[in-house]
């Protein structure tokens, strides 16, 4: 509206102005004289002005058609490349990988984000199981766009970890940290491969860092970090003295119970039957009943060194919360024997074989009986632990 407006405005003063204006114009040019009117000189030369514009133009756009038309082959390539791009990114998370490694490979020959495109073309070659090919295009993606250069290191990393090349995963991930730091993308990356390499300090390490970040789902984190005490108790078992510290210094929220049967497992091959008893009772006083495994009763009926006097009293006030554990019971027997407790030895086995027949209580019972020259029981006892075993 308003340069309507402005237009009108316009076309009114020029009227009246011309209107107004009563000068003219002489033109000598000897012999020749005109003499013309200002406004048909201002009208004229207003004329003769757009007449030599459009002809400007139109030379200018004749002369211009072979640049125009070369911008424009230039614009359908790029946009053909970019579509070629596009199909590639599709192809491979839809995993039609031999597709999507040729598209990526006519998006780099196209110059269509060169860096990426050859990034795809090795995450589509190392999906094909093709490594030489895999390799020339990191190699390619390398040299094509620095801009890349961090996505490349990522991408690397994370195909060394899928081919289980962990070591070299962690030299592309020392890399990317040299250049850029580490973010949580990274950080998990590094904790699959320090857990290929058994790096378990290391993992520790950076499951705490994660955590604190809140980026492992808690699940994840206990089952990795069980791992990394497991890894860490297996490496020290043939130590005592190392196992011990180390065992001490384990955080109580951390020690599982797969965490204490290694542990406590690996403490009696060492010999250190007391340090096995202080881990046990830690962790039973410290877990609900049905969180109990088997395995540690066994171990603690089974701890020949130390205070058997001690144990016993322990596993009885056990026994006055749990009073139909036949695992338990079956410890306590097993202890009782061992210090001569013939009668309470026997009571136990029995409870225990009442709630829950196993070959082990039967055993027990037969060397009791053998111990006390009930040779007939015992036999009945072995013959038991027979059939149990077979069957």
């Amino acid at each position: 509206m308003f340069w309507i407006l402005a237009l009108f405005a316009a076309a009114v003063a020029v009227a009246v102005g011309a209107r107004m204006n009563d000068g003219y114009v002489l033109l000598v040019l000897p012999p020749y004289r005109a003499e013309v009117t200002l406004n048909l000189l201002l009208i004229a030369l207003a004329l003769l002005f757009l007449l030599a514009y459009g002809a400007l133009r139109a030379l200018s756009f004749t002369f211009g058609l072979p640049e125009r038309a070369r911008r424009f082959r230039q614009r359908r390539s790029r946009e053909r490349a970019g579509q070629v791009f596009q199909d590639a990114v599709r192809l491979l998370f839809e995993g039609r990988f031999g597709q999507a490694l040729k598209k990526a490979g006519e998006a780099y020959a196209t110059g269509a984000a060169p860096g990426l495109s050859a990034l795809i073309a090795a995450r589509a070659a190392q999906r094909l199981r093709e490594p030489e090919k895999q390799q020339d295009w990191m190699d390619k993606a390398k040299a094509s766009d620095p801009r890349t250069e961090a996505a490349t290191l990522m991408l690397e990393a994370e195909m060394m970890n899928e081919g289980r090349h962990f070591a070299e995963a962690l030299q592309a991930l020392a890399r990317l940290q040299d250049k850029q730091g580490r973010h949580i993308a990274a950080l998990r990356l590094e904790l699959r491969a320090r857990q290929g390499v058994d790096d378990w300090d290391g993992v520790l390490r950076l499951l705490r860092q994660l955590v604190k970040r809140d980026a492992l789902p808690p699940q994840v984190a206990r089952e990795a970090r069980s791992q990394a005490h497991l890894g860490n108790i297996a490496r020290l078992a043939a130590n005592n003295g190392s196992l011990i510290a180390y065992l001490r210094a384990l955080p109580a929220e951390e020690r599982s119970q797969r965490v204490v049967l290694a542990a406590a497992r690996a403490l009696v091959v060492g010999g250190a039957g007391d340090e096995a008893q202080k881990l046990i009772e830690a962790a039973f006083e410290a877990t609900h009943h049905d969180e109990w495994l088997g395995e540690l009763l066994t171990i603690y009926g089974r701890l020949a060194d130390g205070d058997q006097l001690e144990r016993i009293a322990r596993a009885e006030a056990w026994l006055r919360q749990y009073p139909a554990d036949a695992r338990l019971l079956k410890a306590l027997g097993r202890m009782c024997r061992r210090q001569r407790l013939w009668g309470k030895a026997q009571s136990y086995l029995e409870a225990s074989l009442a709630i829950a027949p196993t070959q082990q209580a039967h055993l027990e019972l037969a060397q009791l009986f053998d111990q006390l020259d009930r040779g007939d029981e015992a036999n009945r006892h072995y013959r038991a632990s027979a059939l149990l075993e077979a069957g």
